[in-house]
């Protein structure tokens, strides 16, 4: 008898599936593509937190993103949503004749900080001023990512950048922008908030100021602003471990995490 003859005598064992619990699946608004932002870039996972809020509240169809110059221009390439891109620091003006022709679709501007806080913040003030229905998403990085890290008007004190080699001198080029506490004094700015993505915890409560700032358009009353305090571990020459501490010990001590202006019931 052959070894093949014994294999065959012996019963086939019953194949048993085992069971897994998915954990994560990618959004239907999200584009299935490869990203390519650096590797430890908050950009994506921005995009991710944002079309979860998207595609949970299923308004796939009435979202439309404005993304400006810069990294966040490649907004459109992952988010499968309606988009336009805007000039550089137009963004807000672009979402507000977007708003204004169609009231009732959620719209969005996606912006980084040297984008809405330089070339940007006429039209970002303004726009805010007037009480524009829209939700603008600063990325705050303190730094012009795309252009090889320049110095931007959130750039802290005493940090290096590619214009700023010995570091940010305030004496010279000022302090930084404060974003959120500025546009905040503005009357039609209804919920300003400034979070980041550094930990699972701050992960999860910019997930809660998207979601909470989508939903305020529906009661059209002006103007909602997430500054989300993000990494850019290519410019600031660190690994993406290095940028998560260096948000806690030095980004927070220039820009203060939480509510900053919050709608009254």
């Amino acid at each position: 008898m052959t070894d093949t003859t014994i294999l065959k005598d012996i019963p086939a064992l019953p194949i048993q599936e085992e069971e897994y619990e998915l954990v994560y699946e990618r959004p239907s608004t999200m584009v299935d593509t490869a990203m390519h932002y650096c590797p430890g870039c908050a950009h994506s996972l921005v995009h991710k937190l944002l079309m979860e809020v998207v595609e949970e509240m299923g308004i796939q169809e009435k979202t439309i993103g404005i993304a400006p110059v810069g990294c966040a221009v490649f907004a459109y390439d992952y988010m499968n949503i309606d988009m336009q891109e805007a000039a550089h620091g137009r963004a807000c003006a672009v979402a507000t004749g977007v708003k204004r022709l169609m009231p009732n679709h959620y719209v969005f501007t996606y912006q980084g900080d040297g984008d809405l806080a330089a070339i940007g913040i006429g039209e970002t003030i303004h726009a805010i001023n007037r009480g524009e229905n829209i939700l603008i998403v600063f990325m705050n990085n303190a730094v012009y990512g795309m252009t090889s890290g320049q110095m931007a008007p959130t750039t802290l004190p005493g940090m290096w950048s590619s214009t700023t080699p010995d570091g940010r001198d305030p004496a010279f080029y000022g302090e930084p922008i404060r974003v959120a506490e500025l546009v905040s004094q503005l009357p039609g700015a209804y919920y300003v908030t400034r979070q980041a993505v550094n930990s699972s915890k701050s992960v999860r409560k910019t997930k809660k100021a998207l979601e909470k700032a989508l939903r305020l358009q529906e009661k059209k009353k002006g103007t909602c602003l997430v500054e989300i305090i993000a990494n850019c571990p290519s410019n600031w020459k660190m690994t993406p471990v290095q940028c998560n501490e260096f948000i806690d010990e030095k980004m927070v001590g220039t820009f203060p995490l939480g509510d900053i202006k919050v709608p009254k019931e």
